[in-house]
């Protein structure tokens, strides 16, 4: 398990002081191994507005000391979806998942569209939008040296990168926009509760399908009262009581 720490590099002005001394205050009490400490000064940064990959991270390995199984999975979780290339989140919730006591098999998909997806999942949608806004540059510099360029055949090789890099730009927009669309359309919850029941239908009374203990992800399907349908990564599916999940 990696200790690593991230420093928090932006804040709101009015905050920053503040958050930035809470910051390194969470770091020392997590190296001295007073991981409660920690986690309160994590927490007070997030109840202020603020929150980044490296926050989440940080709050993730703290409970992860503790093995508290669901809220370092759901603080990792958090991370990757502000980051989802980190190797050192990527590396660590592996190490937490490996705490959950359901072990949910995982559907293989295949085909171009989950290819796409997961091309696509490589980055969070602000890091398509930066890449977008590179290309957008890029192509800008490109296109005034195609323009005072003199020679015809270096300027045709310029007209042809202005080209694809605009293209490349278009599509990193497009990418930054699916990524959105599959955030929101894709809502994951893990699951709090020690052991919590699934049931066939929203209602103490439905059947019960399966038990799920703490740390397991679900995708969110529908909400009805306090009740969330959910379905598992490999296909089953049910209804929970709202109390026993928390919403990514």
């Amino acid at each position: 398990m990696k200790n690593l720490f991230y420093i928090l590099f932006f804040f709101s002005a009015p905050l920053f002081a503040q958050n930035e001394e809470l910051f390194e205050a969470a770091n020392n009490a997590y190296a001295e191994g007073n991981y409660e400490q920690a986690i309160e000064r994590y927490e007070e940064i997030l109840e202020s507005g603020e929150a980044s990959a490296a926050l989440y991270y940080n709050l993730g390995n703290a409970h992860y000391k503790l093995n508290n199984i669901a809220p370092s999975i759901y603080n990792y979780e958090k991370a990757l979806l502000l980051d989802p290339g980190d190797a050192d989140i990527n590396n660590n919730i592996e190490f937490a998942r490996n705490m959950a006591i359901d072990a949910i098999e995982e559907v293989e998909q295949t085909g171009f569209q989950q290819s796409f997806k997961s091309f696509i999942s490589g980055f969070s949608a602000d890091s398509w939008a930066k890449i977008a806004i590179f290309f957008s540059l890029l192509f800008a510099a490109c296109f005034l040296a195609y323009y005072f360029m003199s020679r015809p055949l270096v300027k045709r090789l310029l007209f042809g990168a202005s080209v694809a890099i605009l293209l490349c730009c278009f599509a990193s927009v497009y990418f930054a926009y699916a990524k959105e669309d599959i955030q929101e359309n894709n809502q994951f919850a893990i699951v709090f509760g020690q052991e919590a029941q699934v049931r066939s239908e929203p209602s103490v009374r439905g059947e019960e399908a399966f038990i799920l203990h703490e740390g397991t992800k679900a995708r969110v399907l529908e909400t009805y009262q306090e009740w969330m349908k959910i379905e598992l990564a490999n296909g089953d599916q049910g209804w929970m009581v709202k109390d026993d999940l928390k919403t990514i």
